[in-house]
Protein backbone atom coordinates (compact mmCIF):
# COMPACT_ATOMS: atom_id res chain seq x y z
CA UNK A 1 0.00 0.00 0.00
CA UNK A 2 1.13 3.56 -0.60
CA UNK A 3 1.96 5.93 2.19
CA UNK A 4 -0.66 8.55 1.28
CA UNK A 5 1.40 10.98 -0.79
CA UNK A 6 -0.83 10.74 -3.90
CA UNK A 7 -3.89 11.52 -1.79
CA UNK A 8 -2.12 14.46 -0.15
CA UNK A 9 -1.06 15.75 -3.57
CA UNK A 10 -4.63 15.46 -4.84
CA UNK A 11 -6.02 17.28 -1.79
CA UNK A 12 -3.60 20.21 -2.08
CA UNK A 13 -4.09 20.33 -5.85
CA UNK A 14 -7.86 20.56 -5.39
CA UNK A 15 -7.54 23.32 -2.79
CA UNK A 16 -5.14 25.20 -5.07
CA UNK A 17 -7.45 24.89 -8.06
CA UNK A 18 -10.42 26.17 -6.03
CA UNK A 19 -8.36 29.08 -4.74
CA UNK A 20 -7.30 29.94 -8.30
CA UNK A 21 -10.89 29.84 -9.61
CA UNK A 22 -12.09 32.00 -6.71
CA UNK A 23 -9.34 34.56 -7.33
CA UNK A 24 -10.21 34.66 -11.04
CA UNK A 25 -13.90 35.22 -10.23
CA UNK A 26 -13.03 38.04 -7.80
CA UNK A 27 -10.87 39.71 -10.45
CA UNK A 28 -13.65 39.47 -13.00
CA UNK A 29 -16.11 41.14 -10.61
CA UNK A 30 -13.58 43.83 -9.69
CA UNK A 31 -12.96 44.57 -13.38
CA UNK A 32 -16.71 45.04 -13.97
CA UNK A 33 -17.17 47.62 -11.20
CA UNK A 34 -18.09 50.92 -12.78
CA UNK A 35 -18.43 49.35 -16.25
CA UNK A 36 -21.19 50.94 -18.36
CA UNK A 37 -22.67 47.53 -19.11
CA UNK A 38 -23.16 46.83 -15.43
CA UNK A 39 -26.67 46.30 -14.12
CA UNK A 40 -28.64 49.41 -13.11
CA UNK A 41 -29.76 47.66 -9.95
CA UNK A 42 -26.17 47.47 -8.72
CA UNK A 43 -25.09 50.86 -10.07
CA UNK A 44 -28.06 52.75 -8.59
CA UNK A 45 -28.21 50.79 -5.34
CA UNK A 46 -28.49 52.92 -2.22
CA UNK A 47 -30.73 55.65 -3.60
CA UNK A 48 -33.67 57.14 -1.71
CA UNK A 49 -36.39 54.67 -0.72
CA UNK A 50 -39.62 54.52 -2.68
CA UNK A 51 -42.76 55.93 -1.04
CA UNK A 52 -45.15 53.44 0.54
CA UNK A 53 -48.08 52.19 -1.48
CA UNK A 54 -51.42 53.68 -0.34
CA UNK A 55 -53.08 51.61 2.33
CA UNK A 56 -49.90 49.96 3.63
CA UNK A 57 -49.19 52.39 6.47
CA UNK A 58 -49.08 50.74 9.86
Amino acid sequence: MSNGYPLLFLAFGTIGALWFLGAAARKQVADLKGHPGRSNIIRDHGGPPRPNMPGTEH
